[in-house]
């Protein structure tokens, strides 16, 4: 089944990559800025109200803000997650289809969540549209049905990334940077769900969901006195009450640069991050030229960290940096993803483009571009709602000066090299990185060892759940007696024994799944040297590939690609319907280890760029592995193989799940054997 995993990878990779970054603006002459002043009032209850008149269109927008000091949930975490999500679902006075029928007749955006609410609409409607808000946000309904149906959902959310190398990283680099006692250091998990109930939830809201520290920005087409009597109407009666004021020490970097590695043997490529954490302010002298110093390391398609990993080496499809601001401690990262193969090259690369940024001067073309990227954005932005709310928050909960917004073009425009140096060497710390990479050991760790003692980088562990660890075993030795082909063997005589895979002449399965929302369908049809694909998305073929004696072709959005040489040799070889009979007389064929594929013993079977698992226990084929390129960037994708069944005497996996950097599971839906298969089929 292996062709049918490339034609969908194929696919998958070609729609992810037609967003590509955007040309950078060419510089201009500075154009000058002039950012609407907000009117604004504060109620008894210590609302503080921002309205900001603007006429250009019908329209506007309501956004409720809780500047509350941030806080951890401890065993209860998730209960402001649950909060987000049943918020919202009705009010005491509306049920939860009668208020969102009214939103959708209004044609307006209504949102919700732990920290606030949101709105926007036809200015013709903004009365009904802030009613809304207010009675969403003030007497939300919280029964224990929409509960559990909330807390279910996010349970099932959480499983379905169990097995997510991305998930599993993002998780990590909080936990191992922040640690698991910080607010942003601790994870949502089915134990700390389970401990939350409706009363939980209740507290939250009535502790937090005060008016204190609340900011109501209105932006459009209001007229001040208008609106100022429908705010005091609606929120007015709003309980005066303060969220607690709670203090947490600022976790510290690490003392020296190290590797914390997470091993996850289904990751096909590695999530590399590199952190340390920032306290950098909207008021300090330096924002702005840590800005332009990240926009000219990893800022986009034309920063260095793109252009030395992916258009320089090839080995990612991106790469990026970023540093957080505000009142309260964030990070510095900068990351990619990559192939396993150059996990360690490429985080010395990482680190070479650090060092250039605290050691070199920029250049005069680097920083041109940099500060048209920033202006070009800025411009750009100035005029929708959201940015002129934003920019007026910013300024009440940043402490900002009157005039921040209408001088950032110059402040830019003043940073020097000099000043991107001196950030850079402040910011990014040289010597208290902490390397957090997300990988499968068997392919990674031998690398990194090396790189380790040539660069002087110790390796500590951890598990998924960013808990110290011993180093992973990574191949396991293969017991005396054990070949390729006693695996082989062992496999067919799991799936039904050497004669019923022998009188297997044709074979037909057919698969269902989703790729981004899509619906999938899959059709492989196989027979001796011959072997047929085909991909539906929404009922349309989207992929063909048609392997027959004479030739082998593939069909892609209206595009064909005929094989020759090695490759249609290649791929004529594998056509049939079981190709472990081929491959039992196959004398490249070796067992290069036992790996843990899904928390299983499994035997390595490399085969030329493929490698095979098949459970050590059970004898059932796990997963196949292949290197693969896609428009000049090589990647592995692996593919799994679960759920076995019968089907007239033989066992077929009954669940397949791809891995090309997001899972996609398939389901098969059907397997005919010896029927529903003609030689029209692979022409």
């Amino acid at each position: 089944m292996k062709k049918f995993i490339y034609i969908a990878a194929s696919l998958f990779l070609t729609i992810t990559m037609q967003a590509q970054d955007r040309p950078q603006p060419k510089p201009g002459p500075a154009p000058s800025i002039n950012i609407n002043k907000p009117q604004s009032f504060v109620l008894k209850n210590g609302l503080k109200v921002l309205v900001v008149e603007n006429h250009k269109l019908p329209r506007v927008s309501f956004n409720l803000t809780l500047d509350n000091p941030p806080y951890a949930e401890g065993a209860k975490k998730g209960v402001s997650d649950i909060l987000s999500s049943m918020i919202g679902n009705g009010t005491q006075s509306m049920n939860k289809d009668a208020f969102n029928e009214e939103i959708d007749f209004l044609g307006a955006n209504i949102n919700f969540d732990a920290s606030g609410a949101s709105a926007n609409g036809l200015s013709r409607y903004s009365k009904r549209i802030l009613e809304l808000m207010a009675d969403g946000a003030l007497n939300p309904l919280f029964v224990q049905e929409e509960f559990d149906k909330e807390k279910a959902k996010i349970i099932e959310g959480l499983k379905s990334e169990e097995k997510s190398v991305t998930a599993i990283a993002r998780r990590v680099e909080n936990v191992l940077t922040y640690g698991k006692e910080h607010y942003k250091g601790e994870f949502t998990s089915e134990e700390t769900l389970n401990n939350v109930t409706l009363d939980d939830v209740i507290v939250n809201y009535n502790t937090y969901f005060v008016p204190a520290n609340a900011y109501l920005v209105i932006v459009g087409d209001v007229k001040f006195k208008e609106v100022k009597k429908e705010v005091e109407r609606l929120f007015g009666s709003w309980k005066k009450a303060t969220a607690p004021q709670l203090t947490y020490s600022d976790p510290k970097d690490v003392q020296y640069s190290q590797i914390n590695f997470i091993d996850t043997p289904n990751a096909v490529q590695s999530e590399i991050a590199l952190v340390n954490l920032s306290n950098l302010k909207m008021t300090d002298k330096e924002y702005f030229a840590v800005l332009l110093a990240n926009q000219v390391l990893g800022g986009g398609g034309e920063g260095r960290l793109f252009l030395n990993l992916r258009e320089k080496h090839g080995w990612t499809y991106g790469a990026y940096s970023s540093i957080g601001s505000g009142k309260y401690i964030n990070k510095f990262r900068s990351g990619s993803s990559v192939r396993n193969a150059v996990t360690d090259s490429a985080v010395v690369e990482v680190f070479n483009e650090l060092k250039r940024m605290r050691t070199e001067l920029v250049s005069e073309e680097d920083l041109k571009n940099a500060k048209a990227k920033y202006v070009g954005n800025f411009v750009m932005q100035i005029e929708k709602p959201s940015t002129i709310a934003g920019y007026a928050l910013n300024k009440e909960t940043q402490g900002l000066p009157e005039d921040f917004y209408e001088n950032y073009i110059k402040n830019i425009n003043a940073v020097t090299a000099e000043d991107i140096k001196n950030a850079a060497n402040k910011f990014f710390l040289a010597n208290q990185t902490r390397v957090i990479i997300v990988g499968k050991a068997a392919d990674v760790l031998p690398g990194l060892e090396a790189m380790s003692k040539r660069e002087k980088l110790p390796i500590f562990y951890f598990d998924k759940y960013g808990n110290p660890t011993q180093k992973p075993e990574v191949k396991k030795p293969v017991p005396a007696g054990v070949t390729a082909q006693t695996v082989l063997n062992d496999y067919i005589k799991a799936i039904g024994g050497e004669k019923a895979v022998k009188n297997v002449k044709t074979l037909a399965v057919m698969s269902s799944g989703t790729i981004q929302g899509t619906a999938l369908e899959m059709i492989m049809k196989s027979a001796p040297k011959k072997l047929a694909f085909e991909m539906k998305a929404m009922g349309m073929t989207m992929s063909k590939q048609i392997v027959n004696e004479k030739e082998a072709y593939a069909m892609q959005q209206g595009q064909r690609k005929d094989f020759t040489g090695d490759e249609l040799k290649e791929m004529q070889a594998e056509a049939n319907t079981f190709k472990e009979l081929a491959l039992l007389t196959d004398k490249e064929i070796s067992v290069t280890g036992i790996e843990n594929i899904n928390g299983a013993d499994a035997y390595a079977l490399k085969n030329g760029k493929a490698t095979l698992y098949y459970d050590v226990k059970t004898g059932y084929k796990v997963a196949e592995s292949k290197e693969m390129e896609q428009r000049g960037q090589k990647m592995t994708q692996t593919t799994y193989f679960q759920d076995y069944k019968d089907v007239k005497g033989l066992k077929f996996p009954y669940k397949i799940i791809m891995n090309v950097g997001i899972e996609i599971e398939l389901t098969t839906t059907e397997v005919k054997i010896n029927e529903g298969v003609t030689d029209a089929d692979f022409k």
